[in-house]
């Protein structure tokens, strides 16, 4: 379909929507003409939509919103730009698409970029209540060695069938999030409408909400909102590997995950606490004159015992404690990766915003523009 121009828009080649902005050498190069082939503007019907959309809307057309394209560059861009940034500093990012049009595209690319995802029901309480989901994590990697080790040869029918039906439930709904050992950064959610549950658990958390949102989703619920169209696979697909390129040129440039530091402050007969404390329990039996309830030394004198009670031992005089210094503010990637976190939205737009300049003039490309003669479907493209 051919789209009008308004009055004095010049005519625009197939490179002539590319935008590139640089980050630390990186570039995210940006078609506008690919968001408009792959239908990223069209919207819901009009008595669907959240008011709160409106500044995200460009027109309305045969009952069906028109999303202004300005913004969903400046989004991606913003998005891209802050995806990189966490990537660098070996942070986790969270996809999660439960509809049938992102599941497969959210394997494949979170796959290739080594993210966790979540494209099966989300499980109340999944970052809530992370303990019990590692907790069932644990319990797959236990059936997987009673199902595929030598022990299954002892269990009769029902109960090697009652262990692969619950082996084979949680590969479904937790496979994806099976490497994911600790709370993620940031999520980036498909329709948020629809994983509402999903938003609130993060927002609850203090997790960053990346979501690409259609006409009918409130934006005041996300941190970086991308507006497009999110029951188009083609819309979802272009989307994704813009984010997951920016994560995977972020992880590049990421320093090296540190060694777990050895704790060497616990257990042993040397530690700080003053070595072996079972003589100092209550009631505590044992030593040279140290029976009963009164501690070492402190032994209650039994009546026709022999001899007088030993005198009670003087306390050994303590050096005094040298004040604590507090230690210095930690640095590197995990202090930057919790400031990250900790950003208000307000930081956060600052921290991520997109100068006018890298933003084009789409308005000659959206359908809806003042002199249009054709107008788009009735309904959006069907996949």
């Amino acid at each position: 379909m051919a789209l009008a121009r308004p009055p004095g828009a010049r005519r625009l080649g197939a490179s002539a929507w590319n935008v590139s902005v640089g980050s630390k050498g990186n570039f995210v190069a940006l078609a506008v003409k690919d968001l408009i082939d792959a239908g990223v503007h069209f919207g819901h019907r009009a008595s669907r939509w959240n008011p709160k959309m409106k500044p995200y809307i460009y027109t309305k057309r045969n009952l069906i919103h028109i999303i202004d394209l300005k913004e969903t560059v400046r989004g991606l861009l913003r998005a891209s730009k802050y995806f990189n940034r966490v990537a660098s500093q070996n942070g986790l990012i969270l996809f999660v698409g439960t509809k049938r049009q992102a599941a497969e595209t959210i394997v494949e690319e979170c796959t290739r970029a080594g993210m966790p995802y979540v494209t099966e029901r989300w499980l109340g309480g999944t970052l809530t209540n992370f303990r019990t989901i590692r907790s069932r994590l644990e319990r797959l990697e236990e059936l997987e060695t009673i199902l595929d080790g030598e022990q299954a040869l002892s269990y009769g029918k029902k109960m090697i069938s009652t262990l692969t039906r619950e082996r084979k439930k949680i590969e479904r709904n937790l496979s994806g999030i099976r490497s994911m050992t600790r709370l993620p950064e940031a999520l980036l959610i498909i329709d948020p409408h629809r994983e509402h549950i999903a938003v609130k658990e993060a927002r609850k958390l203090g997790i960053k909400v990346v979501a690409l949102l259609d006409t009918d989703c409130d934006p005041d619920l996300i941190d970086l909102p991308i507006p497009g169209n999110d029951d188009s696979m083609r819309s979802i697909e272009l989307v994704v590997k813009r984010l997951i390129e920016s994560i995977i040129e972020g992880k590049a440039t990421a320093p090296d995950m540190p060694p777990p530091r050895e704790d060497n402050d616990r257990g042993g007969p040397g530690d700080r606490r003053g070595g072996d404390r079972r003589d100092n329990r209550r009631g505590g039996g044992g030593g040279f004159g140290g029976g009963g309830r009164g501690g070492p030394n402190q032994g209650v004198q039994r009546s026709g015992s022999r001899g007088p009670a030993p005198a009670p031992a003087q306390a050994t005089p303590q050096a005094p404690v040298p004040p604590q210094v507090p230690a210095p503010a930690t640095q590197g990637p995990a202090a930057e990766t919790s400031a990250t976190a900790t950003m208000t939205p307000t930081q956060m737009d600052a921290a991520t915003d997109v100068p006018s300049t890298a933003v084009p003039a789409v308005d000659a490309a959206i359908p809806g523009s003042h002199g249009e003669t054709d107008t788009p479907p009735s309904a959006k493209p069907a996949e």
